[in-house]
């Protein structure tokens, strides 16, 4: 949890449809060293080293449910006693536990230094720390760093830190190419490459890259396609290196990941008729997959709170293929460049909060009594007391949603707690 100065409540347009309320007031957020928990699985060859206390090696351990002796690739340099008195060279420190790694560990190719709240507390310089183990390690590691720190960031904000760090080092390049931004489970990526080729479009790059050694070219030829709508800074750092954006829709649901090929197709020249007969057959399959979950969601009031910014695809996903009726949809912040497309498929009357005030939006939520409601694990179980069912929203973050294949999966993650609840009050 994390304070911000109160400020009043004010309103503002987005549009001229959807007006959004803005609250300032106390969060309940995890912090962005979540992300650690995908991103390590995602790049093979990767490790993180959260430079903080045992509290950020706990947080990472339970989160990622990951026994010590499976050897993961993620740890903590903790910052003592004597690091945070000032009595230790946390630099000295932070040099010998580096040394250890990776004389352990030698399949490692990019070492990330991770910043939490305690190394900020102590002003320990992670980028000059960096700079100075590249110098030692390279060519064979390049040591790269990024802030995690609660302080600064919700948790999805530390794979945009992440994404953001590797931009500079990406190569060079100004062939047509297609980059997909945002980190996917292995299976979606896959899936997703099978649906370019038969389009044809590429060459297609992934950024994260399975392993952080191959990283995509980036150049006045490529295409950023975005699948995650919280990579504000990745985003602006890629189009500084001459990449072009492609303005579209998330691909969840049948309708957005339609809208998402459909936006690529469009910038490769692909003819609609081409378009239409290479998607209609996994259209109509996760049509048939979806049916029985919307049959289930079709009508229920839905209250967001701001957690993941995975909000607004959801909310629109929900609202226009399943029937829901969207109460509140609460996000940490609405990027008009990442999310203009998505905000203009939400219903018409559809209440939007950029931020958050935890203590009005609860008297909000429980004024509307809401079917399921969204939010992170620290109002769930308080909101479940009260008689309230609940979903997870990191859940929505760890789980395959993304593309065709996983609709159906995704719309059961939201059928899940209304069945749980049944089963409850038989």
């Amino acid at each position: 949890m994390a304070l911000e100065p109160c400020a009043e409540d004010s309103v503002k347009s987005l549009n001229n449809e959807l007006p959004v309320l803005k609250e300032r007031g106390q969060r309940e957020v995890f912090c962005g060293l979540t992300g650690i928990v995908w991103l390590h699985r995602k790049m093979q060859d990767a490790f993180f080293l959260v430079v903080g206390s045992r509290t950020c090696a706990h947080l990472l351990q339970s989160a990622a449910g990951v026994m010590i002796f499976a050897e993961p690739r993620f740890g903590t340099a903790i910052l003592g006693e004597r690091d945070l008195a000032g009595l230790a060279d946390a630099n000295e420190e932070l040099d010998r536990v580096v040394d250890q790694l990776l004389s352990r560990r030698p399949d490692i190719s990019t070492l990330f230094l991770v910043g939490s709240c305690p190394s900020e507390v102590i002003k320990l310089d992670l980028a000059k720390a960096a700079e100075r183990l590249n110098q030692r390690f390279f060519p064979g590691v390049r040591v790269l760093n990024y802030s995690g720190s609660g302080i600064e960031t919700t948790f999805t904000q530390g794979e945009d830190a992440c994404l953001n760090s590797m931009v500079p080092g990406l190569p060079g390049g100004d062939q047509p190419e297609l980059m997909v931004v945002g980190s996917l489970a292995d299976i979606v990526e896959d899936q997703f490459r099978r649906l370019f080729d038969r389009l044809g479009i590429g060459p297609v790059h992934f950024l994260p890259p399975r392993r952080a050694s191959h990283l995509p070219p980036v150049g006045k030829g490529t295409r950023l396609l975005v699948a995650q709508p919280f990579l504000s800074e990745t985003v602006r750092s890629l189009l500084q290196r001459g990449a072009t954006l492609l303005p579209s829709p998330y691909p969840l649901g049948i309708g957005g990941t339609t809208a998402w090929f459909q936006t690529a197709a469009e910038a490769w020249g692909i003819s609609q008729r081409h378009f239409t007969e290479t998607i209609t057959p996994v259209v109509e399959r996760a049509k048939v997959g979806l049916e029985p979950y919307a049959q289930i969601l079709r009508g229920r009031k839905l209250f967001m709170f701001p957690d993941s910014q995975l909000e607004i695809p959801l909310a629109r996903f929900l609202a226009t293929e399943c029937g829901m009726e969207l109460v509140e949809v609460g996000t940490p912040y609405i990027d008009r460049l990442l999310l203009g497309q998505e905000i203009n498929l939400l219903p018409g009357g559809t209440r939007l909060a950029e931020g958050q005030d935890v203590e009005k939006q609860l008297d909000r939520c429980r004024a509307a009594r809401p079917d399921i409601t969204v939010c992170g694990l620290g109002l769930a179980n308080p909101l479940e007391a009260e008689g309230m069912t609940t979903k997870w929203s990191i859940e929505l973050v760890f789980s395959a949603i993304h593309g065709y294949d996983q609709v159906a999966d995704l719309a059961e993650l939201f059928t899940r707690p209304l069945e749980r609840r049944s089963r409850l009050t038989v």
